[in-house]
């Protein structure tokens, strides 16, 4: 099924179809639904892999790598960024063949139009992550590369965000965080991969591995030191260094430092904030 397709409704339709399939489940089986849900979604042309050194990249060129699959890791920031200093390190750590651009203040400026350019209302979020993913897939395009595999599902079934660890009930918040990726998540990355004609692959949102993730106890899975607990003790017993599979990363925007681009661009063109900057953009 391809879940990018699917209107807002049967988007939510379907993930309360998956509550009712939820039971109980176990690490193994959890460990097994990754390992499923990579295996069967590797192309057999030669793919990308958008990678900033996180779990959760990190755990897909991991698992690429152990199936023999034929791919490059592709990462893009601004210099000194934490996504392209610890995607270096993990790459050539594990062996992964990584092709990285460091961008200048002008060089993202250029990325954030085309990316305004895509959004009927652009906004930071859109602007900055949508950037990274452009840059990526940009990269790529020398490679003849259109077809990638990301890490979209994961902060929301292992209880990734700051909003699971706040929340009363973390395993509901995460159920209201699945529901909520079409507005959220799916605008976005549908229109951008429609502009540059890719395909973005996501294992962590394969059927199986939701029922199953979603089948593990909140507590197994954030506390008040980790996030995603399950999934880096998974990664880890599957054979990730202990240091790759507990590094804190941030989410793209600020790990690529594409939002301090945006925010040292506002005040150089002279705005009050990022908002008035992007919408700046399309202009």
């Amino acid at each position: 099924m391809d879940i990018f397709s699917l209107s807002e409704k049967e988007w939510q339709d379907y993930i309360v179809s998956l509550e009712k399939k939820v039971n109980p489940s176990t690490k193994e089986e959890v460990k097994g639904a990754i390992l499923n849900a990579v295996k069967s979604r590797i192309p057999k042309n030669h793919f990308g892999i958008f990678f900033s050194g996180g779990v959760d990249s990190t755990l897909l060129a991991f698992l690429c790598k152990k199936f023999n699959a034929d791919f490059t890791c592709y990462s893009v920031g601004l210099e000194n960024a934490p996504d392209i200093i610890e995607g270096k390190k993990v790459a050539e750590i594990l062996g992964l063949k990584l092709k990285q651009r460091i961008f200048t203040l002008e060089e993202a400026q250029e990325v954030f139009k085309k990316a305004a350019k895509i959004f009927d209302k652009p906004d930071t979020l859109n602007i900055g992550v949508g950037g990274v993913v452009i840059a990526a897939a940009e990269l790529a395009k020398k490679d003849k590369v259109s077809v990638f595999m990301g890490g979209l599902g994961s902060e929301e079934i292992f209880a990734g965000y700051q909003r699971h660890l706040e929340s009363k009930d973390p395993h509901e918040e995460c159920w209201k965080g699945l529901k909520a990726m079409w507005g959220r998540d799916f605008v976005r990355d549908v229109a951008v991969a429609k502009a540059l004609k890719i395909t973005v692959l996501c294992p962590f949102l394969d059927e199986e591995l939701i029922v199953k993730a979603m089948g593990i106890p909140a507590d197994k899975k954030i506390n008040q030191e980790h996030k995603k607990i399950i999934l880096r003790e998974i990664a880890e017993e599957l054979g990730m260094p202990k240091e790759f599979a507990w590094r804190q990363k941030k989410a793209a925007q600020y790990g690529s430092y594409f939002d301090k681009a945006i925010e040292k661009l506002t005040k150089k063109a002279g705005f009050d904030n990022k908002q008035e900057f992007v919408e700046s953009l399309k202009k």
